[in-house]
């Protein structure tokens, strides 16, 4: 490897660290354009945002440290300050994202409890209608209305009306209870994906986060 293409490396390196720092930065200006920190769904997004968007700094903090090593082992540069002073704010936003990822947590928890209110409600009515279509006076009941409406001729035998009030009962009712529950089972995930996803991929990273900055932090200024 020659000299000139070895030496094009760390600016390689260097750019690519700094353009995703930058990317990181916009990403977050379009929040801060928008600020509303008094709304809790601007607060979830703007946590969402910084979280989800660090990790692309800290590569970007980590590629500009190589670089700045490759091209000069020895003491301490501009942009040894410039990738420490930047992984101390952000192991400090980490760390107070932290608390506040753990409030946001607290607040879909309760969000969750409300909600299971409702989806057990939703499951005993489920419970009530498949008893329901397996209760014979039920199927009775069917049968007096389609022969109400003319559906099922009153000349028809009692296993005939029995029969067509079962393939009412395949064709349209057990459809929607099945569909019903689909949703139900759908309403579940949602709300724990939901909870788990702030824990783990909110709380949890912030925590790692934290941690990567601050040493990435001590690598740069010690």
């Amino acid at each position: 490897m020659t000299q000139t293409s070895t030496g094009r490396i760390p600016n390689l390196l260097r750019w690519l660290g700094l353009t995703l720092v930058v990317l990181m930065g916009l990403q977050l200006a379009a929040l801060l354009f928008s600020w509303n920190w008094e709304l809790e769904p601007f607060r979830q997004l703007f946590l969402d945002r910084l979280v989800g968007e660090a990790p692309m700094a800290l590569v970007g903090l980590l590629l500009m440290l190589i670089a700045q090593r490759l091209e000069a082992p020895q003491g301490r540069t501009a942009l040894h300050w410039l990738a420490g002073v930047l992984a101390s704010l952000l192991a400090i936003a980490m760390a107070v994202a932290v608390p506040l990822s753990i409030q946001a947590e607290g607040a879909l928890l309760n969000q969750a409890q409300q909600q299971d209110a409702a989806i057990a409600q939703q499951a005993t009515q489920l419970d009530l209608q498949r008893q329901q279509v397996d209760n014979p006076a039920f199927v009775d009941q069917l049968i007096a209305e389609a022969e109400k409406e003319g559906r099922i001729p009153a000349s028809a035998s009692k296993a005939e009306k029995q029969q067509k009030a079962k393939e009412f009962i395949d064709a349209q009712i057990r459809p929607q209870l099945e569909q019903a529950e689909k949703q139900l089972a759908q309403a579940l995930l949602g709300r724990d994906l939901a909870v788990q996803q702030r824990r783990f991929g909110g709380t949890g990273r912030a925590i790692v986060l934290t941690v990567a900055f601050a040493l990435v932090a001590l690598v740069a200024l010690v």
